[in-house]
């Protein structure tokens, strides 16, 4: 028997009678993170790891009927045993661990593999299957590591800082912010958040995640002559909404695995794009599944087609599900300064 299948409603555990990350409500969920196309609203019950608590409430509500599991503590439900394994990809994010009938399935759910310090660390997981996302499932995605991104964002600020303008570097908020306040160079100047980033910078630090003090932008005038020095995070539609006019003279950025195109940063049409991911890039992905030992995967959202055929030529048995997950790095959410949607 398959421990996944594919169903309407998202992937199911047929032994157990539960979902991971289902698209439509069901009774019984496990949810690997927090982004809106993994996490719905709707569903009876939900099980996380424990990290991930604080996000999912603030993200689904704070009533929702959520029970936790510590990263590695195991619960047997249906005779099927379950446990959560850090997956490197934002705050709380879990592969979900499948034991049943002799059989271990692994569910990566989204995961990358460069630690980054404000969620644990990506653990391969030994299995007979592995689910694996391929968002940037294409040999032309191959990062740098990360702290020569930081490195030329410091030196971007340092640059427009000397001009006096502005720098607004637009990134997602729930996750790729946090990643990038922990790792620049807080001392070059003030640090100013979107509406949409602080409240999840509140919830990292609440888990023990340092991130530098940050200034909601909203509590800034119009044209502060701070603002001449400061850093600016921002989700991506800000960039074209009213709300960046108060900026005056700036320089703007886009943080992205995507920005490693450079047809997607002439369409985002910004004055800088730095390739920062929070998920595997090509080498990242065949080096998890070959952690993993896996005879048989099965390749989900992003590049599948390319993935599958290199992965058949390795010899595995490798197939692919189709899913509604879509890029978390575009997630809505409301922004309170303009009531406006936006990323």
């Amino acid at each position: 028997m398959d421990l996944v299948i594919a169903r309407p409603e998202g992937l199911y555990c047929p032994p157990g009678d539960f979902y991971i990350d289902p698209w439509q409500p069901v009774e019984r969920s496990l949810i690997t993170h927090a982004h809106s196309d993994h996490a719905r609203r709707g569903n009876q019950h939900y099980l996380a790891a424990a990290p991930g608590a604080g996000i999912l409430r603030a993200r689904l509500g704070q009533d929702i009927n959520l029970q936790t599991l510590p990263y590695g503590e195991q619960l047997l439900h249906h005779g099927v045993k379950l446990s959560f394994h850090p997956a490197g990809h934002v705050l709380g994010s879990a592969q979900v661990r499948l034991e049943y009938g002799g059989e271990v399935w692994v569910a990566s759910g989204d995961y990358k593999t460069e630690p980054d310090g404000t969620c644990a660390p990506f653990e391969p997981v030994r299995c007979h299957t592995f689910i694996t996302e391929s968002t940037f499932g294409l040999p032309i995605y191959r990062w740098q590591p990360q702290t020569q991104i930081f490195a030329e964002i410091n030196q971007w600020w340092q640059t427009n800082a000397a001009a006096d303008k502005t720098s607004v570097l637009l990134c997602y908020s729930f996750g790729k912010a946090q990643r990038i306040l922990h790792g620049i160079d807080a001392s070059l100047g003030p640090i100013l958040v979107h509406g949409a980033v602080e409240p999840i910078n509140r919830i990292y630090r609440e888990s023990g995640i340092y991130l530098p003090p940050t200034i909601y932008s909203g509590e800034v005038k119009k044209h502060d002559p701070m603002m001449r020095k400061a850093l600016v995070l921002a989700p991506p539609p800000a960039g074209a909404s009213p709300w960046i006019w108060r900026f005056g003279d700036y320089s703007d950025g886009f943080a992205s695995g995507w920005m490693r195109l450079r047809g997607t940063r002439r369409r985002r049409g910004v004055d800088r794009g730095f390739v920062l991911s929070d998920h595997a890039d090509w080498p990242g992905l065949l080096w998890a599944i070959e952690q993993t030992g896996a005879e048989r995967v099965i390749v989900t959202h992003g590049s599948i087609g390319v993935l599958v055929r290199h992965l058949r030529e390795l010899g595995l048995d490798a197939m692919s599900f189709s899913t509604e997950y879509g890029d978390d790095e575009d997630t809505p959410v409301l922004e309170p300064e303009s009531a406006e949607v936006l990323a």
